[in-house]
């Protein structure tokens, strides 16, 4: 998997998880079902966008889903996937991607690509993805020879860039193939009107890509001796970070110039989620609630007091942070503490009633927890879990403890939760993202 726009299942929700999932899984099908098994190596965060937004244009149809087979990567589970003109698009947009990465770690000579023999086969592989890339192209009406000369073209552009030479020079080629993708999305979801609209916020998808992926690999292409276009050009990070956030709001201008059937995730990835992607690549935080207290605000992000309220020590309203939870009690001390009125059974609470649930009484405290494998149940699921990559895929409970588990491939950062999105603090009119954060 590569590309900028990866979204944190979490943060996500139920329904755009689900969404975005079938989008990906419709991806990788579409390309197995076009170009054979090999040809899921390609698949790429990126390249869902465009059957995202033909769906989000078209909104749904019938036969835009269909039950796909269990598959390791979703844990040996049916899953319904998107089905259709905008996920063989996306297929061949991202072959086309796909062999342009592959010729360009030839040309840096990346690791194994340093020798000839395995240069040669990657060239052909990626000759061969053209072809088919092609193929699936012209069967939609689109024609990939846009996404090839820009591809063609940036060799020869970065041989001639040098200090002083503007970056989106070098950029230029990339915002070209994506604007082209974007824009046929229109003419797929039958709505052509939306084509200016979605060729701009292609444009500057594009250009982040590049910058973004120019962010992250400099210090590497430094260390190694590879080209990297803000070394280059001489392009500080400063000057780079300026050009992603002005990106970034055109992409957001654009789309409010696009009419949609259901935007819902399709502003997600191109609004909230590209945020956080410029956020990791640059190593900061965009998030308009975080716990930093603003002047006469108080501590903690909880706001000014409510009027009329006069803050004891350390609750959360007052001018220093809480000292501790035991402390933040207006008597100064934890009233359920043990022999105090309101512990459990003293003179301030009624005794614990008896019953199934013992302490929790009739069964109406928390659920039994499950016992624990032993050492030998837990191995026999843990190697089960693992080779149906459900360990690093897909939620799962431990082998041992039998406690809910995260996938290991899920880089949470859920913590950055981006509803600043449309301003200072607010959120977009009329915004159904789904984001939950109280904006």
């Amino acid at each position: 998997m590569f590309g900028i726009v990866r979204p944190c299942t979490h943060r996500l929700g139920e329904r755009f998880k689900t969404e975005w999932m079938a989008h990906l899984c419709g991806l990788c099908l579409a390309l197995r079902g076009d170009h054979g098994q090999f040809a899921r190596i390609v698949t790429n965060y990126d390249g869902l966008l465009v059957s995202v937004l033909t769906e989000a244009q078209s909104g749904p149809a019938p036969g835009a889903r269909r039950t796909a087979a269990p598959c390791p990567l979703r844990g040996m589970r049916t899953a319904p996937v998107a089905n259709g003109e905008g996920a063989r698009l996306a297929a061949a947009v991202s072959l086309v991607l796909a062999s342009a990465k592959v010729r360009d770690h030839v040309a840096d000579r990346d690791g194994l690509l340093a020798r000839a023999p395995i240069a040669a086969a990657a060239r052909r592989v990626a000759r061969g993805w053209d072809r088919a890339g092609a193929r699936t192209g012209a069967s939609l009406g689109f024609d990939t020879a846009v996404l090839v000369d820009a591809v063609d073209r940036q060799a020869g552009i970065e041989t001639l860039a040098g200090p002083g030479t503007p970056v989106l020079v070098v950029t230029e080629p990339t915002e070209t193939a994506t604007a082209a993708a974007f824009a046929h999305t229109a003419q797929l979801a039958g709505r052509p009107g939306n084509a200016p609209a979605l060729a701009e916020a292609g444009r500057y998808f594009g250009r982040l890509a590049h910058l973004l992926d120019a962010v992250e690999d400099q210090a590497a292409d430094a260390a190694a001796g590879a080209w990297n276009p803000l070394t280059a050009t001489g392009t500080p990070l400063a000057e780079a970070r300026r050009l992603c956030d002005d990106a970034l709001h055109g992409i957001r201008l654009a789309l409010r110039e696009a009419e949609f059937a259901d935007a819902g995730l399709a502003h997600r990835l191109l609004v909230h989620e590209l945020r956080t992607s410029v956020d990791r690549a640059f190593g900061t935080s965009s998030c308009g609630h975080t716990a930093t207290a603003s002047a006469g605000q108080g501590q903690g992000g909880f706001g000014p007091a409510p009027q009329g309220y006069s803050p004891v020590p350390g609750d959360p309203y007052a001018g220093g942070p809480p000292p501790d939870f035991v402390r933040g009690y207006p008597q100064g001390h934890n009233p359920y503490a043990p022999n105090t009125p309101y512990a459990p059974g003293g003179p301030g609470m009624p005794p614990p009633p008896m019953g199934p649930g013992g302490g929790g009484g009739g069964g109406g405290g928390l659920p039994p927890q499950k016992p624990r494998r032993g050492l030998l149940a837990g191995c026999a699921v843990a190697l089960g879990l693992f080779c149906t990559c459900q360990l690093c895929c897909t939620d799962h409970e431990g082998p041992w403890s039998r406690k809910k588990r995260d996938p290991w491939c899920d880089a949470c950062d859920c913590g950055n939760c981006n509803c600043d999105c449309c301003g200072d603090g607010g959120c977009c009119d009329g915004c159904d993202c789904g984001c939950d954060c109280g904006c």
